[in-house]
């Protein structure tokens, strides 16, 4: 079973889902904005990423923070996460392990080639 991290208002979560549904794919949906995100969840995606994929700088709650509030290292992106999940890059999806942040089709496509 594969679980999609990310909020259900976001559009760029909305495709990745309907492209699940579109190729009969089974998720489950984990809503950051109501389960929000362990430490240790953030700790196991950083083993695979870097902080710097993992927080979402074009979005529009990075943006709006003051430069105090903004990541700088692993250490203050994960209390940036952990505190304000809309500013983690979405959607994440994962088997095991994180298997892709962000959506493109394409590379869906590869993903569930087999």
């Amino acid at each position: 079973m594969y679980k999609i991290y990310g909020i259900p208002n976001c559009d760029t979560v909305k495709k990745a889902i309907t492209w699940l549904k579109d190729n009969n794919i089974p998720y489950e949906f984990h809503n950051f904005k109501k389960e929000g995100i362990t430490i240790e969840k953030l700790q196991e995606w950083l083993e695979k990423y870097p902080w710097e994929t993992l927080v979402n700088k074009a979005g529009t709650t990075w943006k709006k923070l003051e430069d105090a509030q903004k990541a700088t290292d692993q250490a203050s992106a994960i209390e940036l996460m952990l505190h304000q999940t809309s500013v983690i890059k979405r959607p994440i999806l994962e088997s095991d392990t994180v298997i892709a942040v962000g959506f493109k089709p394409e590379i869906y496509q590869s993903i569930f080639q087999s």
